[in-house]
């Protein structure tokens, strides 16, 4: 039986892209206010074809911001609350035998949507956690022999509380390496707290969020994003920048060539908020933090404590020190 033909994707070029994006991360701001890097980081991390963590204390907009991106999308969207007792199969979805046929029929679970918040998901076990991995590495999941595909786009965004809260699960490293990008939100300032606080009504702002854009739209800037060039002393520049982390003397394991390899592709996105083809040191500089912060193991956290923010810290630092390319 032939297969319905897929619609033709939009051809951007790089202003395109940037107009498509910024007019995607203006809808963002409406709902998760005072915090426009934090919904532009957003934004690049989905175009750069990435899944997003949001690690932050509850009650700051991680929730908000998930959903506000589906909207802005109009993309199939399912929140998945993670707790002790979650199942793998909760998740995945399970085999139904019909009795009629004598035959098998798979039942899709919550992950087969374009954009999944996995809300909490520190609080699950790692055999649950664990679930998400091929999903995430390749957009597919196999139950019982069989590979079943994810519709496309295909995004997770998942929010976890700080590892020192009770009731959590460290996330292991391959889990963490699967995230393209991790953000925290912080609180709003006073006046956009105190706004917030007059302006709330009975009705969550994010429910009357229209779409400004589409999942053809995104699977358009995805490809623009992947075909944005990387010169030579660019790509000697990040190469420098990973290895440094390898050799500093706070960090006992530093990034991965998988790392160095999301970094690229979350500054190629980055060169399109400036309309531009081709990726510069700043792309590379600006997309440092979110994608390696997450990455890396610090020698305080082998000694028992961890701070992401100090990881933050030491990428900072040698982004300061490693020369970039004129």
């Amino acid at each position: 039986m032939n297969q319905p033909a897929r619609p033709l994707l939009p051809v951007l070029d790089p202003a395109a892209a940037s107009l498509a994006m910024a007019r995607i991360a203006s809808n963002l701001a409406k709902v998760v206010q005072g915090k426009r890097p934090q919904a532009q980081a957003a934004v690049t991390c989905l175009v750069a074809r990435g899944h997003l963590l949001l690690e932050d204390v509850p009650g700051v907009g991680k929730t908000t911001l998930a959903e506000a991106v589906a909207r802005s999308f109009a993309l199939s969207f399912s929140r998945i609350q993670f707790t002790a007792d979650l199942m793998p199969t909760d998740i995945l979805g399970v085999q139904i035998f019909q009795a009629q046929t004598g035959t098998f029929h798979f039942r899709p679970g919550p992950l087969f949507h374009q954009l999944v918040l996995a809300d909490e998901l520190n609080r699950a076990p790692p055999r649950t956690q664990s679930a998400l991995l091929e999903a995430m590495a390749q957009g597919q999941v196999t139950l019982d022999g069989t590979t079943h595909t994810l519709p496309q786009p295909f995004s997770v965004i998942a929010t976890q509380n700080p590892v020192d809260f009770s009731g959590t699960y460290p996330l292991p490293d391959s889990q963490l390496d699967r995230f393209l990008m991790r953000l925290t939100l912080g609180h709003p300032s006073p006046e956009i707290e105190a706004a917030l606080l007059r302006e709330r009504t009975l009705e969550s702002p994010v429910q009357s969020l229209e779409a400004v854009s589409s999942a053809e739209e995104l699977l358009a800037l995805q490809l623009r994003a992947a075909e944005v060039k990387v010169g030579d002393a660019v790509a000697e520049y990040a190469v420098r920048l990973a290895g440094a982390t390898r050799q500093h003397g706070d960090i006992e394991r530093g990034a991965s060539t998988r790392a160095a390899l999301a970094l690229m592709a979350a500054a190629k996105a980055q060169a399109l908020w400036e309309a531009r083809d081709f990726v510069t040191p700043a792309d590379v500089r600006a997309a440092l933090v979110p994608t390696l912060s997450h990455r890396l193991l610090l020698r305080t956290a082998v000694q028992g404590t961890f701070s992401r923010d100090e990881a933050a810290h030491l990428l900072e630092e040698i982004s300061r020190k490693v020369a970039a390319p004129r």
